[in-house]
């Protein structure tokens, strides 16, 4: 298999080429995201059948042959844990993937462990072992060694044998739908997660008042413009926790402000002339036009909810192990919360759980629906079963 770096548009444009004649190809991504306003890519890593190729997005002007291939209909595009080039897609180009396989996410439909590392899918799937010594390497420095290179390269190099591999394993139980309908969600999750407005990523804000919310909203925009204009991570330029703070205090003056010992840095300072006239532009806010409270899933959990709850995620992990599923794939126990306030109260809000929808529900919905209205019992299994419980 040929391996190479590429440095110019006309390689790289060749090399798209090829990989729409191909229709199959292993796609990974280095970056750095520790100092930039989006994590800066560093290198990009495509293996098709014939080729294991890395691409140094510093030396090419256009990037965006690949990202169309990404989003066509036609490439089939082999990640491994791939939210971040997920983003990548959306952010360079405006569209999502249309024919996407994470072989992390489909071994989650294959055993009981989910996420699983690369080097541990490839050991499990196909019996090969690869370096991860680099691990700590700032990709975006120049020149990258041979030992970098290499490890880069071995991200994509199986690739193909994994996702053929599972596609077969899969397809012969039936399993393959399952992991395109689970994609397909991942996938609207993470565009919803990008169109989501900055302040609504905040923590805490069910305990803010409507006004103390616009604040929030306010400095919120703010912080991600200067984070944007600087090109740095939108926490270097305030944090989370202080933005929340102003929210509650909203001083009135820059030694009003100062008043928290955190904001007294330097590099807050030069901004507080600035937050204070934020602040007072949202006292000018008539009080139908704040925002609305948003509603916590965790506090209004009562216990007794919590209680049926945990019922709920033993029927769901012993069905897992049945199943040979990864009970972490399935479900998190505000999943469940939401299930019982569906089931119990009759909460709707105009949506399923996400529990009783598509292979979930398939699995794992009727066996929950019963548990909750008493028309199944269970017990301790006898030794040597291949599940701890027995439903009868």
């Amino acid at each position: 298999m040929q391996s190479t770096v590429l440095g110019t548009d006309e390689e790289f444009r060749e090399l798209c080429d090829h990989i729409r004649e191909s229709g199959l190809v292993g796609f990974d991504t280095e970056f750095v995201s520790d100092s930039t306003f989006r994590p800066a890519l560093g290198l990009l890593q495509f293996a098709t059948r014939d080729r294991a190729v890395a691409v140094d997005p510093l030396a090419i002007d256009d990037l965006n042959p690949w990202w169309e291939i990404m989003a066509d209909d036609e490439t089939t595009v082999i990640v491994h844990g791939g939210q971040a080039e997920i983003r990548f897609c959306l952010q360079r180009l405006g569209r999502p993937p249309q024919r996407l396989f994470d072989v992390q996410l489909a071994e989650g439909f294959r055993g009981r462990s989910y996420p699983l590392s690369y080097s541990a899918i490839v050991k499990r799937v196909v019996n090969r072992r690869v370096d991860g010594s680099q691990t700590r390497t700032d990709w975006t420095r120049r020149p990258l060694s041979d030992a970098q290179l290499k490890y880069a390269l071995e991200d994509v190099e199986h690739l193909i044998d994994i996702f053929e591999k599972q596609s077969a394993w899969l397809e012969k139980r039936n399993r393959l739908p399952w992991v395109e309908s689970e994609l397909e969600r991942l996938i609207a999750d993470i565009c919803s997660d990008d169109a989501t407005a900055p302040w609504e990523r905040l923590p805490g804000l069910h305990k803010l008042n409507r006004r103390e919310l616009a604040v929030v909203q306010k400095l919120a925009e703010w912080r991600e413009q200067e984070a944007l204009s600087q090109d740095r991570p939108v926490r270097r330029i305030m944090r989370d926790d202080l933005l929340v703070d102003l929210a509650k205090r909203q001083p009135k003056t820059s030694k009003q402000a100062l008043a928290t010992r955190d904001l007294n840095r330097r590099e807050y300072r030069r901004h507080m002339d600035t937050i204070v006239d934020l602040i007072a532009e949202t006292r000018q806010i008539n009080d139908d036009d704040l925002p609305k409270k948003p509603r916590s899933r965790r506090d209004d959990a009562s216990s007794d909810e919590q209680v049926i709850a945990k019922l709920l995620a033993l029927s769901l992990s012993n069905r897992c192990v049945e199943l040979d599923v990864a009970y972490t794939l399935v479900a998190n126990n505000r999943d469940l919360q939401e299930l019982v306030r569906y089931h119990r109260l009759g909460e709707r809000n105009g949506r399923v759980p996400r529990i009783l929808d598509g292979w979930r529900n398939e699995l794992f919905g009727q066996l929950l629906t019963d548990v909750m209205n008493g028309k199944v019992a269970f017990r301790v299994a006898e030794p040597g079963a291949s599940a701890p419980l027995v439903f009868e």
